[in-house]
């Protein structure tokens, strides 16, 4: 890992990243809701539906969501009968969760906090591993995909969604218009929160692109990486397995 990894625009330190991006997510958790639907205007709800059709989640089987403390994800994997655990490493976000999960009657998840870096589990212990928009606020990325493939069994799978670069000529501008103008803006607006939301744009400025991010998942040990990009590439799902 280098002296430096990047916080949005910024380059610090490792310990000052895990930090402040702590920070981000403990000011903007019980507005997380809010806050996707001003970065993807409304539309994450669709792409994570997608995502989880991706994952084919099946009765009896583990999955690991990593960086799910609010239960998008989760959610919408628990009628398959799955057994789910929920990690994250914010406490607050996992709060928001299991306040949610109550809210719709939910029991059967496990949530715990969780190093995406250093996991607790078990060498593989896992069918499948996701991961929603997540990825990007890792400190060490490398790290993080090489837990996820120790934990996942012989034929484990792992799916990632996250924003990535949209390939669509004039499109990649108005998005880049929006999110870098107005949707700090909302986020001052309606969360009175404007740096957090600064940060999470830049941050998808700063993530590498598809390819680069594919090769990433490769040299982590998994094998037939892929990525299935949505608008273009503005999102995109991002798998691999473990032989």
């Amino acid at each position: 890992m280098t002296d430096t990894v990047s916080f949005g625009y910024s380059d610090v330190a490792p310990e000052e990243k895990t930090r402040r991006v702590g920070e981000v997510f403990s000011n903007v958790a019980a507005r997380y809701d809010l806050m996707n639907d001003a970065m993807s205007g409304g539309m994450h709800r669709l792409w994570k539906d997608r995502f989880v059709r991706r994952v084919k989640p099946r009765a009896g089987e583990h999955i690991l969501d990593m960086a799910g403390g609010t239960g998008d994800i989760a959610f919408r994997m628990e009628p398959s009968g799955a057994a789910i655990t929920v990690a994250d490493i914010n406490p607050e976000m996992l709060a928001v969760g299991v306040e949610r999960a109550q809210q719709r009657g939910i029991d059967g998840l496990v949530w715990t906090e969780a190093n995406a870096e250093r996991l607790q589990f078990p060498d593989r212990f896992f069918d499948a591993y996701t991961i929603a928009f997540g990825i990007r606020n890792v400190t060490d990325i490398p790290a993080a995909l090489r837990e996820a493939h120790r934990v996942l069994k012989r034929g484990g799978r792992f799916f990632c969604l996250e924003f990535s670069t949209t390939l669509w000529p004039g499109f990649a501008d108005v998005y880049d218009a929006y999110s870098h103008h107005l949707v700090p803006k909302l986020g001052k607006l309606l969360a009175n929160d404007e740096d957090s939301y600064r940060y999470l744009i830049e941050s998808i400025r700063r993530f590498p692109d598809m390819a680069t991010f594919e090769r990433m998942i490769t040299e982590a040990g998994y094998v037939q990486a892929n990525a299935e990009p949505l608008l273009g590439g503005l999102v995109a799902i991002h798998s691999g397995w473990k032989i």
